[in-house]
């Protein structure tokens, strides 16, 4: 499907969860709790986390911890889970900056790395199998500065904005772990700030995923469409949720 076409769906569906809105505060919370747990754990599995969607919500809503599971994958999920909270309190904004993302960095990584938690990077990073080489450190500070400048006045539809933040920020790579996660929270801020719901990326396509974001360097319409599927899905399962 094209791109035009897409947007055409997203923006009807959007339409439609618009109209079954406002929530009450108890389906307010039901949703928020609902969306938390799934990008909690596709988050996390798309880099590697081996807790499950319900050991997830285990781990979450009871505190519980999974034998045989490691201490990291645990770490990860309570990180991510108050970086969510975090992503919540600047939904009004309709921006975001540096601080912004620092902060959900930080509250993500703090537990797993005190000392590189919301700080640049100071050393060379790689994407194992990219063959696109990444920012030295010392490019970092200037180049995440042109990024939030980029991005401070689009006009463009929100969708592509939050596909495209995304994709700028991967290749920035800007803290020394956990780049991929602040790249998804901060698509995801983004189509908050315009109405729209949470978007999930299933690690079952983990590896078009991964490929699109390679390609999108030279071209990225094969990236901005798969992030449209997935906001359009995202979507449907809302919905599914009232039906």
């Amino acid at each position: 499907m094209s791109l035009s076409l897409l947007l055409k769906e997203i923006d009807q569906l959007k339409k439609e969860i618009s109209e079954i809105r406002p929530l009450d505060e108890y389906m307010c919370k039901q949703i928020k709790e609902y969306f938390r747990i799934g990008l909690t754990y596709s988050s996390n599995a798309l880099e590697g986390n081996s807790l499950t969607i319900s050991e997830t919500k285990v781990v979450l809503e009871e505190g519980i911890t999974i034998g045989g599971k490691p201490l990291r994958d645990h770490l990860e999920a309570v990180g991510h889970s108050q970086a969510y909270d975090f992503l919540y309190n600047c939904i009004q904004n309709k921006t975001f900056s540096e601080g912004i993302i620092q902060k959900l960095h930080y509250i993500f990584y703090h537990r797993i790395d005190v000392k590189h938690a919301g700080i640049y990077r100071s050393v060379q990073a790689y994407i194992t199998g990219s063959k696109h080489a990444l920012p030295l450190p010392k490019e970092i500070s200037q180049l995440m500065s042109l990024f939030i400048q980029k991005y401070k006045n689009q006009e463009e539809h929100p969708v592509i904005t939050a596909a495209r933040i995304h994709k700028d920020f991967v290749y920035i790579h800007p803290f020394i772990d956990g780049n991929g996660r602040v790249a998804r929270l901060l698509m995801n801020l983004i189509l908050l700030q315009h109405g729209y719901t949470i978007a999930l990326i299933p690690p079952i396509i983990r590896s078009e995923y991964i490929q699109a974001l390679e390609n999108g360097r030279e071209d990225d319409s094969s990236f901005v469409i798969l992030i449209a599927e997935m906001v359009k899905e995202s979507q449907k399962d809302y919905l599914r949720l009232f039906s």
